[in-house]
């Protein structure tokens, strides 16, 4: 009986979660089908430590460090792809895919472009509207260092988006 209480324990926490968890690999990500893959393997590692977990005091912290985790090693696994391919193609600029809002793709792209530690941190506080303290439980991380990396990382996305739209601002006259 053990097994069906901790397996229907797990279907309620997966149904309340996983679209939280899909969107939150999402916005570290950049890429839909990366995050439902993200998503799926965290919920798998969840589920086969879920003996332990139902018991823990802060299950979904925990699922969503597992979350940043796997999408910060699929980050840095297709990084390492890119310049594999790199090494042999020649690479054309690489199209945004997504909405047609040139805010949201701004602040994509510049979120991108943000370290990643910087960018969970930005993400979980401002995205997710996690406390500094829930922000810092998912990350691993002390609740200075996120204050920290939150702050950073708000001023380098106002730095980016800043130059992005000068840039913008330039080129529109030059077109005229």
């Amino acid at each position: 009986m053990l097994l069906n209480d901790a397996s229907a324990e797990f279907h309620d926490f997966f149904e309340q979660h996983y679209a939280e968890l899909a969107r939150l690999a999402y916005l570290l990500t950049g890429e839909t089908d990366a995050a439902d893959d993200v998503a799926a393997d965290a919920l798998i590692a969840l589920w086969q430590r879920w003996d332990r977990l139902r018991q823990a005091q802060h299950p979904l912290a925990y699922a969503r460090g597992v979350v940043a985790n796997l999408a910060r090693e699929r980050i840095r696994s297709a990084t390492r792809e890119r310049r594999r391919i790199a090494l042999f193609w020649s690479r054309g600029p690489q199209q945004v895919h997504g909405p047609d809002v040139a805010t949201v793709v701004d602040v994509r792209a510049a979120l991108g472009q943000l370290p990643f530690r910087k960018r969970a941190c930005v993400v979980l506080r401002h995205a997710f509207d996690l406390s500094e303290k829930d922000t810092a439980l998912a990350l691993g991380i002390s609740v200075g260092a996120v204050k920290s990396q939150t702050s950073k990382g708000l001023a380098e996305l106002e730095r980016i988006l800043v130059v992005r739209a000068s840039g913008d601002m330039v080129a529109g006259r030059r077109s005229r």
